[in-house]
């Protein structure tokens, strides 16, 4: 359910984003998973991915197709956090048609954070932390 989310955000499909079979291609999904997850941090956590001394990188990433989404459909995408370790975070992102609240997709993206110059993990810099434990189930 989307109210399982904290972080929501709605997207509209875009044209192009249809591919030959008529639906939303499933590349555009995983483009919106890690648009919604990089949004957050810079919006809610105050990331600076240009000049931060640490940086995302994702290391698994999996989706799971639940229903066909198609032009001029908008997507409404649910962000929380599955895990938050030392170093590392689950994001989970759940996708669903606004006009129905079908189950489009769900998804999850597995982030290390390591330091910019030499790519060793690093812990989780505040106050990312503090808001990621924000977005964390129970």
């Amino acid at each position: 359910m989307m109210s399982d989310y904290p972080h929501q955000v709605s997207v509209p499909t875009r044209w192009k984003d249809n591919d030959v079979y008529g639906h939303v291609n499933n590349a555009v999904h995983y483009s919106l998973m890690d648009t919604a997850i990089n949004e957050w941090m810079i919006s809610k956590a105050g990331f600076a991915p240009l000049d931060a001394p640490s940086i995302a990188l994702c290391v698994e990433s999996h989706c799971q197709y639940k229903a066909e989404v198609s032009f001029p459909d908008t997507i409404r995408l649910g962000l929380r956090i599955g895990k938050l370790g030392n170093s590392s975070v689950r994001w989970e992102i759940g996708m669903y048609r606004a006009s129905d609240d079908a189950l489009i997709a769900e998804g999850h993206f597995v982030h290390v954070f390591v330091d910019r110059e030499t790519r060793r993990p690093v812990p989780i810099a505040e106050p990312m932390r503090t808001e990621m434990s924000k977005l964390a189930v129970a």
